[in-house]
C-alpha cells in the first residue's frame, strides 16, 4: 500500500481546490502588444512561456476547460501579444482572484527579425517589471526537453528573481519509460537555478493527463 504522507495530503487538498477554482467560466480580457497597454496592477497573475508551439494555448483551454478560451494553432508563432484571461463574474472591489497570461512564443526563427524582437523585447520587460506576476509556468515539449531558448529564458528569470517552475507538454507522444527518463534530466537541468521550483508537471492537453496536477501547482503559487 503506497505510504500517505502529509505532502501528498496536502497536494491532494490542493488539487481538489483547483478543480473548484478553476470550474467556473473564463474569459479573455485583453491582448497587450507592448508594455503600455498592460492593465494596471490587481489580481495575482500566473503566466505561461514556452517555445513557439510548445502547446500554451491549448494547456490553458485545458486548464480552465474552456474550449477556444485561448486561440490555438498548428501554425507556430501565432500568439503575438500577451493574452489575458480571468474568471468570469463580480468579485469583491471588482478585483478577480487571478490573471492568467498567454505570453508569446520565442524561438521561432521563421518569423520576421523585426517581429521576433518585438515579441522578445516585452517578454522581458513583462518578466523583470510586473510586482502581481506570482509564478512563470514554462512549458517544455516532451519530445524535445530543455533547449538552447529555454536556458536562456530560465537566466532572466533567474536574474530577475521571478519564481518559475517546468511543465511537460505532449506527454502523450512518448514512451512511459521515455518521460521517466526526461523527468530526471529536466529536474537535474534546473537543480541550481535560484528561481526554479524544483518540482516539474507532466501533462497532455489531449488527454488531460496532468491538468489537476498543474491547477494544484498554481494553488500551491497562490499559498491558497
Amino acid at each position: 500500500m503506497p505510504e500517505t504522507t502529509p505532502e501528498k495530503l496536502e497536494f491532494a487538498r490542493l488539487k481538489g481546490v483547483g478543480r473548484k477554482f478553476f470550474g467556473g467560466e473564463w474569459e479573455f480580457i485583453r491582448g497587450v502588444p507592448s508594455m503600455k497597454f498592460l492593465p494596471e496592477e490587481g489580481p495575482p497573475e500566473i503566466a505561461f512561456a514556452g517555445r513557439s508551439n510548445v502547446g500554451k494555448s491549448s494547456l490553458i483551454n485545458a486548464l480552465t476547460a474552456t474550449p477556444g478560451l485561448a486561440r490555438t494553432s498548428n501554425t507556430p508563432g501565432r500568439t503575438q501579444e500577451l493574452n489575458y484571461f480571468v474568471p468570469e463574474g463580480d468579485f469583491e472591489g471588482g478585483i478577480p482572484p487571478l490573471a492568467l497570461v498567454d505570453m508569446p512564443g520565442y524561438g521561432f526563427a521563421k518569423a520576421p527579425k523585426d517581429v521576433v524582437g518585438n515579441w522578445t523585447k516585452l517578454i522581458y520587460s513583462y518578466l523583470q517589471g510586473r510586482t502581481t506576476l506570482r509564478r512563470v509556468y514554462v512549458l517544455i515539449d516532451a519530445r524535445h526537453g530543455i533547449k538552447k531558448n529555454d536556458g536562456e529564458i530560465f537566466d532572466l528569470l533567474d536574474k530577475a528573481a521571478v519564481s518559475y517552475q517546468l511543465v511537460l507538454t505532449k506527454i502523450d507522444k512518448i514512451k512511459p519509460p521515455a518521460l521517466e527518463k526526461l523527468k530526471r534530466a529536466t529536474l537535474d537541468g534546473i537543480a541550481k537555478r535560484p528561481a526554479a521550483f524544483p518540482a516539474i508537471v507532466a501533462t497532455s492537453s489531449e488527454n488531460n493527463t496532468g491538468v489537476d496536477d498543474l491547477k494544484a501547482a498554481v494553488m500551491q503559487a497562490l499559498h491558497m
